[in-house]
């Protein structure tokens, strides 16, 4: 693995909670704690780009400190790490998960050009449960307000479109809900193996 992205890489908590954290908890992440799930070489990888609403982003900090997966940002951002939002909804589990912040997607894809990428979409053509996933697979999920745009979503095949069912007619899911049933599916073919 190459080292794009690296010294953007923090605990989420060091980002978010500097000023209600001791020094030495500021600096911890998942990488150095003693919780067993959490190691230096994660199930899954999930990317936000361009999120916009914190309290998603907060809500899928949660989701991959208690998942083992990690967690990928690609600025433009629509708020601050430090925002009340994102740190109420990913209450103390912060620090338990890593996060990396991209200024670009050009920047993010290049760390991961060896790994099978999905793109999670309401114009996938693939159903989420009927794919079959393994350890180290990546996960794209786009902006709350628009969704991925068409040149990312292109540049996978198209078996690698996933979607989450809904009745017809509507819209489209919540950010968080959805990364939460497609991060659930992919751990569950995998047995809620971690990677040790």
């Amino acid at each position: 693995m190459n080292n794009v992205g690296r010294d953007n890489q923090v605990s989420a908590g060091s980002l978010i909670a500097a000023r209600h954290r001791s020094s030495e908890r500021l600096h911890r992440s998942y990488l150095v704690t003693a919780w067993p799930c959490y190691t230096a070489r994660p199930m899954f990888d999930v990317i936000l780009y361009q999120p916009e609403i914190p309290p998603n982003t907060g809500n899928i900090i949660r989701l991959c400190a208690n998942t083992g997966a990690r967690l990928h940002l690609v600025k433009p951002l629509g708020f601050s790490l430090e925002d009340k939002q994102l740190v109420r909804a990913g209450l103390d589990y912060h620090e338990f998960a890593t996060m990396t912040v991209y200024d670009s997607w050009a920047e993010c894809t290049s760390r991961f050009k060896d790994s099978r990428l999905f793109t999670v979409s309401t114009k996938g053509t693939q159903q989420y449960d009927l794919v079959k996933y393994a350890a180290g697979d990546v996960f794209v999920f786009g902006p709350e307000s628009r969704g991925l745009p068409a040149e990312i979503l292109g540049a996978v095949a198209e078996q690698q479109r996933i979607r989450v069912p809904m009745v017809p007619g509507n819209r489209s899911l919540n950010l968080s809900n959805t990364v939460a049933v497609v991060i659930y599916e992919a751990w569950r073919q995998v047995g809620f193996e971690t990677r040790r």
